[in-house]
């Protein structure tokens, strides 16, 4: 998830280079397209169990939501600057411990609850809605954090019967032709070093999305995604260095709070992992007793 983290930042850095001569629904496509090319040797390698799955219906689900994910943080990466755009992705892990409780049938306790209030506390510092600093470009960032939270619960369901090659495969390929559509409405051929940023988003994007989807499978998916906020000094200083960008309190002091949320619950989510590892055997034995 580390890892997987440090690659999506250096997405994001591509994406707003590339942002500054297409359109986001054109480098959505790209990012699908050569991402799927850059499958291919996985592909060569798994053979045909990669392609085997009986959840094709639930695939095509998965990957409309994630292009609307996806469509909506390249915008918010685009448009906003990146530490904020970074910033209000962190609350994804919010909305999936809420997703978990309704959808996967987890058990959160008042703490945990308590840490999402706080949570989405620091999601309206960073907003800031009411005031000067707001603008409604911000909520776009938010509507990529609830419709990635959704696919993260995907996954974690798809990840109990197929394993995380197939999910990623099958995911890119309805990504490019579900990308695709809207990309012809505002298509204009890249010129240039746009082509290297295209490349590279692609590349970027696709190890990032097998290592995150590994990490899914292996662990508690409300637990790992709080890692994600590694990302936010890597995009940080590169939107200083790279884009001129500097660094708003009110952000930093949102950030700060939804990560101190986010913490709270994988604490949470890793002590009870324990608790449950150790009682578990415990009470398998009492039937026989």
């Amino acid at each position: 998830m580390v890892v997987s983290t440090l690659f999506f930042g250096m997405m994001a850095i591509t994406i707003r280079y590339a942002s500054k001569s297409l359109p986001t629904f054109e480098i959505a496509f790209f990012r699908n397209a050569f991402g799927l090319l850059a499958l291919l040797p996985m592909l060569v390698r798994s053979g045909r169990s990669v392609l085997q799955t009986k959840q094709l219906p639930r695939y095509l689900l998965r990957s409309a939501i994630g292009i609307c994910s996806m469509l909506c943080g390249f915008w918010a990466i685009g448009n906003l600057p990146l530490s904020q755009a970074i910033s209000l992705s962190y609350s994804t892990p919010l909305f999936v411990t809420i997703l978990a409780v309704f959808w996967l049938g987890e058990h959160v306790r008042m703490r945990r609850w308590a840490a999402v209030v706080v949570g989405f506390i620091g999601v309206l510092v960073v907003v800031r809605p009411g005031t000067a600093g707001f603008t409604a470009h911000s909520l776009i960032a938010v509507a990529a954090a609830v419709f990635s939270a959704v696919v993260a619960i995907q996954i974690k369901q798809l990840s109990r019967i197929d394993p995380a090659d197939t999910i990623v495969f099958y995911t890119y390929v309805f990504w490019v032709p579900l990308s695709l559509l809207p990309a012809l409405f505002v298509w204009q051929w890249p010129q240039g070093i746009v082509w290297l940023w295209l490349v590279a988003t692609g590349i970027f994007g696709t190890v990032a999305q097998l290592l995150w989807t590994r990490a899914l499978r292996m662990g508690d998916v409300s637990a790992l995604t709080p890692i994600s906020f590694m990302q936010l000094p890597v995009v940080a200083v590169a939107g200083y260095l790279l884009f001129g960008e500097k660094l708003d309190r009110w952000t930093v002091l949102g950030a700060a709070v939804i990560f101190a949320a986010n913490a709270y619950i994988a604490h949470r989510e890793a002590r009870l992992a324990r608790q449950h590892a150790t009682t578990a055997p415990v009470e398998a034995a009492k039937p026989g007793e």
